[in-house]
């Protein structure tokens, strides 16, 4: 009994049952949200913020309260970025993927440099480059859309590719695997948890621990960059503000995946779990007519009560 009940506990499970159980409620609500099509719709958008998510992971793992509030302005700039540069033409997929990538990257490399070599505290380093980049969005297109997805894009994401499912979902399981790969099979991965879990002894061990946070906050940009890429094969379009909505979403989805918000602590498979959850949350409040800012409020007391569940990592280690 009580390996049964440590095995209902764990943050994976607890979540694929609610998983569970709001299909069921939702299709109580609405007749035929929990069917085939409508699973396969929701499925789309809980890769995009899921890919988003894999960076928040990578970085919350690492410890030192590195949580990236810049996710969302990446997603944004690299949507407007892959826009302009492909410009509705196929041709122009994989250098507007280069663009995308680089501009992730080098935000995130901004990041990590600001929280390594200036000692600013994560939170506000990236609260600030969110800002930064939000004006920056501002500057260039005024809030007016900009930039038509490529055909072959928008077809990737939307439309089914092997076994009758979208291209963007094997793109999310392949990161699944490559992130589970990293994480656990990597010195790269093990040196992850070794500073979330005490970033003093592993540094007296030799991991070099500023070029690991640097590292962390770039693979961030670059996945966030790839959802943004992926949200304009979604949309059609971009515009200012469209990644707003992944930065409160991927750490919600990150802790109920039951990665500690004290780092070292954790994983992507229960974090890939939780961004399904949410997505499935989300379509419920939409069918019952609870409009965004409902939403958000929602989302907001949701990643109150599981850092009341899950967040006690901290206390508990020190």
């Amino acid at each position: 009994m009580s390996r049964i009940t440590s095995f209902l506990r764990q943050p994976i499970v607890v979540a694929l049952i609610l998983i569970v159980l709001l299909l069921y409620l939702g299709e109580l609500l609405s007749p035929g949200f929990a069917s085939g099509a409508q699973i396969l719709r929701l499925m789309i958008v809980a890769s995009l913020l899921g890919i988003v998510a894999a960076g928040q992971n990578v970085v919350i793992l690492g410890g030192r309260e590195g949580i990236d509030l810049s996710v969302g302005g990446v997603v944004s700039l690299s949507a407007i970025i892959a826009g302009n540069v492909m410009n509705g033409a196929d041709g122009g997929i994989l250098p507007a993927i280069a663009a995308c990538l680089l501009a992730g990257a080098f935000f995130g490399l901004l990041n990590g440099l600001g929280i390594t070599l200036l000692r600013i505290p994560p939170l506000v380093m990236t609260l600030g480059m969110l800002g930064v980049l939000q004006g920056l969005l501002v500057v260039i297109r005024m809030g007016i859309p900009s930039g038509q997805a490529a055909p072959a894009l928008s077809r990737f994401v939307t439309q089914p590719l092997v076994l009758g499912v979208p291209g963007i979902i094997w793109l999310w399981v392949a990161i699944g695997i490559l992130m589970a790969f990293m994480l656990n099979r990597t010195v790269f991965g093990h040196r992850i948890y070794a500073i979330g879990s005490n970033e003093h002894a592993a540094y007296m061990a030799g991991v070099p621990v500023r070029l690991m946070r640097i590292a962390l906050f770039m693979i961030s940009g670059m996945f966030s960059a790839i959802a943004g890429l992926c949200l304009l094969g979604y949309s059609g379009s971009s515009f200012a503000n469209v990644g707003e909505q992944y930065t409160l979403t991927s750490i919600i989805a990150v802790v109920f995946g039951g990665t500690s918000l004290a780092g070292g602590k954790g994983g992507y498979t229960g974090t890939m779990a939780g961004a399904f959850l949410l997505v499935i949350l989300q379509g419920i409040l939409t069918t019952v007519n609870i409009d965004e800012s409902g939403r958000q409020m929602v989302f907001g007391a949701t990643l109150l009560v599981l850092m009341m569940f899950y967040g006690r990592g901290r206390a508990m280690r020190a």
